[in-house]
């Protein structure tokens, strides 16, 4: 590459850095790319992280030793937060989005680019500080709130079926108890898509009372991996016999009236 005026050396490590978020860059790296002295690469990353903090997208930590380098942390400001969950609260409160049984429409919502980066990154700040090495959901909704959350923090995604697939090989199978509906259902994990040990972040569109997330960590615990984290979109509030306690949510779904097509939500637990 060659050798870049200080100015376009700062746009290229911003980028490096949002591109490849939790990664660890060494000094070195960006000393031979530019063709520049390690003092600095220092000054730069320097500047980069102070208008990163400024904004409220992150930053940048340094790590040092010889094995030591900066990685890009993403995570978001409190009003940020709160800014962007009061429009989706003001979205997902139009009572048409209400389903039979208490359930909510958020197919758009989840399909819309703006707003799955948003939940993403809001799912990777709570859990930055955890060391994850894979997210785990079950088809269908979740699992583009499992990728958006895997892109900030650089990490796979593992998706749990309903019904086996034999493109997938061998499976682990569990049978669960549904916590809303108390049916026996079924899911499966392919043996190879997830290690032994691996230390694993759920992630879950919506939750009731809890079955599917409890089947997931069932299933977690029958890979002898662990569980670091459960994170969810949507909960509904004062759901009898919750099968789940310790997780993260954005929204609460507080009041439903399916007669006049009334919906009310508060703020997740990731608020307190």
């Amino acid at each position: 590459m060659k050798k870049l005026k200080r100015s376009e050396r700062l746009v290229d490590i911003t980028q490096k850095f949002l591109y490849n978020p939790h990664k660890l860059m060494p000094l070195s790296f960006f000393a031979a790319r530019y063709q520049s002295a390690k003092s600095s690469i220092s000054e730069d990353i320097a500047i980069v992280n102070e208008l990163i903090k400024n904004e409220g997208i992150g930053e940048l930590i340094t790590l040092p030793g010889a094995n030591g380098g900066v990685k890009f942390i993403p995570t978001i400001s409190k009003t940020e937060a709160e800014k962007g969950m009061q429009k989706l609260y003001e979205l997902l409160s139009n009572g048409e989005r209400l389903l039979p049984g208490g359930y909510l429409y958020m197919s758009d919502i989840l399909g819309h680019p703006e707003w799955i980066k948003y939940i993403g990154k809001m799912f990777a700040s709570a859990f930055a500080n955890q060391k994850i090495d894979t997210i785990i959901t079950v088809e269908t909704k979740g699992i583009p709130l499992a990728y958006a959350t895997a892109s900030y923090l650089n990490i796979p995604v593992v998706i749990v079926r309903r019904d086996s697939k034999v493109t997938e090989g061998s499976v682990v199978t569990i049978n669960y108890v549904s916590g809303s509906t108390k049916r026996i259902q079924t899911m499966s994990l392919a043996r190879r898509a997830l290690k032994e040990g691996s230390n694993v972040l759920i992630i879950d569109d919506f939750m009731k009372a809890g079955g599917t997330i409890n089947g997931m960590v069932a299933l977690v615990q029958e890979f002898n991996a662990n569980l670091k984290g459960i994170g969810v979109f949507v909960e509904v509030d004062g759901a009898q016999e919750r099968l789940v306690e310790d997780y993260v949510s954005l929204a609460k779904l507080s009041e439903v009236d399916e007669k006049n097509k009334e919906i009310k939500l508060e703020r997740g637990n990731f608020f307190n």
